[in-house]
């Protein structure tokens, strides 16, 4: 736990998930946790030795405001839905380094389609920084919520890849930049 952290009362019951695990946990009412970082509407926090991801969409069980879903116009186009996909994989930092997942490289590629029920199918390729990167699922399970609660969106199949591997290279300038490698 870092010296910043900030202490708050759990104000109801929230499912999390255990960083980096990925095992579901509760956070009980009245529990005193520490939030360890707030980027992109999700929360990192410590309670009882672990840190646990807590969704924006859950803000309110830690005395914040809840991130409103995202809107999609009436009849919007697939290029409208994919924009919207990649606004929403911008909301997702990794939880080691403060930089959103799409500016550090590592979202590989993003499909859209149709289903038989004309919702929209949603295919995602990415990777981690490092393939024993412990924080590889608890990324996938992010993208498929923040992208599953899109309108129209039926289907999210987020598959994990180590090849190309990542590098540097693949970070955007701005990234690089702001993590001091420029």
């Amino acid at each position: 736990m870092t010296s910043d952290s900030e202490p708050v009362v759990v104000r109801r019951d929230v499912e999390g998930l255990q960083v980096p695990s990925g095992i579901p946990v509760t956070l009980p009412k009245d529990s005193l946790v520490y939030i360890t970082q707030a980027m992109g509407g999700s929360f990192t926090v410590y309670f009882e030795g672990n840190l646990v991801r807590v969704a924006g969409t859950d803000a309110d069980a830690l005395g914040r405001e809840p991130v409103a879903p995202p809107r999609l116009p009436e009849n919007a186009t697939d290029d409208e839905l994919k924009a919207l996909v990649w606004d929403q994989m911008r909301t997702i930092y990794d939880p080691e380094i403060p930089i959103n997942i799409v500016e550090l490289g590592l979202i590989y590629e993003c499909l859209i389609s149709r289903l038989p029920d004309s919702r929209r199918y949603v295919y995602i390729r990415m990777t981690v920084t490092a393939p024993g990167c412990g924080m590889g699922e608890i990324l996938v399970e992010e993208v498929k919520q923040k992208v599953g609660i899109i309108p129209t969106v039926g289907k999210v199949d987020v598959e994990m890849v180590f090849d190309p591997p990542w590098s540097q290279e693949m970070m955007t300038e701005a990234a690089r930049l702001e993590a001091g490698l420029l």
